[in-house]
């Protein structure tokens, strides 16, 4: 048995590993191989590759790099612009215009990526060019796509609750429903946020006073329907209970085939593109879980949950006194560390003290990916707030610090909701399963 303090040691160690920058799952597996030597000695080293082969065969991973294909495909077929103006149509009478269509666009493209960074490189490449022509107070805008395309981490399908109840043995199936309300409440609070701001200071917005005929909006609906198609198929076929996730998964790639095919952009090239982006991209995952998962092994075998266990015990903490603390903590390691590391790297120490402290782990899952949606738009390491200013291309980053700090209001409201009222997570979980 370990010792708390040589596991915060060791836990430091790691973080440390990953501020200087060396690759979350090297900076994991290096730290589980420390632990290994100093405690154990090299013989325990041999159990890594039973350990490898037990986490790669495990057949829900293979929903990663389908849903990352997915969201791949998607991205490659066009619909995107279409999408967006068909959200115009309808979201620009709304106080605040176009900044609505930005959230709005962002919520359903989310439904089908499962990506933040995939969501807010595509909108923001489709809203900004529209935006180039019209009076918008220019950081407002970049906080809208840079905030809403957080959602693509929260409104299933989402690689990040994958990962995490891979991670947890947690439900896929019970994470992807307790996602959906939160996500749907977070893109109304954005959309509520931007129209408080707009009626108190209506310069920040263009009024928008045109819009096209009804039977023209009526008739552009139909841009809708491929993201919304694959959504209702994939969560479909999951809840329905003739498709496990991984299947699901695979069924919505075969449907992204067929509406890049109808949209003209299935070719040689654009295959190329999709398939070595989510070759790299799947390659990461993966090698990051590897690294967790033989981290956690080490963790369990030095006694470490039983250890932080009894410390709660012994502090006293309540569950809600915990899940304060564990905001603070998160919100600390947002600003400089990456989502997945902060996920990934935290779950071997916290998940005991959760499960201890007998606090729901699909509750929880949620919880940490609205952490983690706070991460990616704060700085200095918020990702989202590089992708909107590369897109961008010019000005100043602080434009983009200026426009996200409603919305990171607006998700810490979030996380205060989720914690009064757990229904809000639970409610859909509990009706299906």
């Amino acid at each position: 048995m370990i010792d708390l303090t040589g596991a915060l040691i060791g836990f430091v160690i790691m973080l440390g590993l990953m501020f200087i920058g060396l690759h979350v799952g090297i900076a994991m597996l290096a730290t589980g191989i420390l632990g290994a030597l100093v405690y154990f000695g090299p013989p325990v080293l041999l159990s890594f590759g039973t350990n490898l082969w037990s986490v790669m065969n495990d057949f829900l991973l293979t929903t990663i790099p389908l849903f990352v294909l997915l969201g791949e495909l998607l991205l490659r077929a066009g619909i995107t612009r279409n999408m967006y103006a068909s959200l115009t149509d309808w979201l620009s009478r709304l106080p605040g215009g176009l900044l609505h269509t930005n959230i709005g666009a962002c919520a359903l493209f989310s439904a089908v990526s499962g990506s933040s960074v995939a969501t807010a490189a595509t909108i923001g490449t489709v809203a900004l060019d529209e935006f180039k022509r019209r009076a918008y107070h220019e950081p407002l805008v970049l906080g809208t796509i840079a905030a809403g395309a957080t959602l693509g981490i929260l409104i299933p399908p989402s690689v990040n609750l994958i990962i995490y109840g891979a991670l947890t043995n947690t439900s896929i199936g019970q994470l992807f429903a307790a996602g959906i309300l939160p996500g749907i409440l977070l893109t109304l609070l954005f959309m509520a946020i931007i129209a408080a701001a707009v009626l108190w200071k209506p310069s920040l917005a263009e009024q928008v006073t045109e819009v096209a005929p009804r039977a023209e909006r009526l008739r552009r609906l139909r841009f809708l329907l491929p993201p919304l198609g694959i959504f209702v198929v994939v969560m479909g076929a999951i809840y329905g209970g003739w498709a496990t996730p991984t299947e699901a998964a695979a069924l919505g790639v075969v449907l992204a085939f067929g509406l890049a095919a109808a949209n003209g952009a299935l070719g040689f090239a654009m295959l190329h593109a999709a398939f070595v982006a989510t070759i790299k991209t799947s390659a990461m995952l993966l090698f990051i879980i590897t690294a967790a998962f033989f981290l956690n092994f080490i963790v369990g075998l030095l006694g470490v949950p039983q250890a932080m266990s009894r410390t709660v015990t012994e502090l006293g903490l309540n569950a809600t006194e915990m899940i304060l603390i564990l905001v603070l903590f998160y919100l600390v390691m947002g600003c400089f560390l990456e989502t997945l590391s902060m996920m990934v790297g935290t779950i071997p120490v916290v998940m005991p003290v959760i499960l201890h402290l007998d606090i729901d782990p699909v509750w929880f899952g949620i919880f940490l990916v609205i952490m983690m949606e706070l991460a990616l738009i704060t700085p200095p390491v918020g990702m989202n707030l590089y992708v909107v200013q590369g897109v961008r291309g010019r000005g100043e980053l602080a434009d983009v610090y200026r426009g996200i700090l409603p919305f990171v209001a607006a998700m810490l409201i979030m996380v205060g909701l989720i914690v009064i009222w757990p229904q809000i997570v639970m409610v859909i979980p509990e009706a299906l399963f």
